[in-house]
């Protein structure tokens, strides 16, 4: 959420993850311990903080993701073409229920 939406604070995070405050908080402390989100004064108010993704952060995501789509392609490629065209018309029955 950080790396695609951008800076967030722990009560945005804890709504858009499902869990309450406390619990994003534990998260987001592991995660800066780990280096890779960093916090930033929130410019609207001072008593809050905001959580955004580090450069190391980034480049976790974006390597998972890759590795992801690259596993996804290769089970996709085993799969005959009336299967991968049927798993198409699938997503894209998904594609436009969510865009409803």
């Amino acid at each position: 959420m950080l790396v695609l939406g951008g800076a967030r604070t722990i009560g945005e995070l804890a709504a858009a993850e499902q869990v309450r405050a406390p619990t994003m908080t534990r998260i987001a402390r592991a995660l800066e311990e780990e280096g890779l989100v960093e916090r930033e004064p929130d410019p609207d108010d001072g008593r809050r903080v905001r959580l955004s993704a580090t450069a190391k952060g980034k480049r976790v995501l974006w390597r998972g993701r890759e590795r992801r789509i690259e596993r996804l392609a290769e089970l996709l490629g085993r799969l005959s073409a009336e299967d991968v065209a049927t798993i198409r018309a699938a997503a894209e029955l998904v594609e436009a229920a969510l865009a409803e």
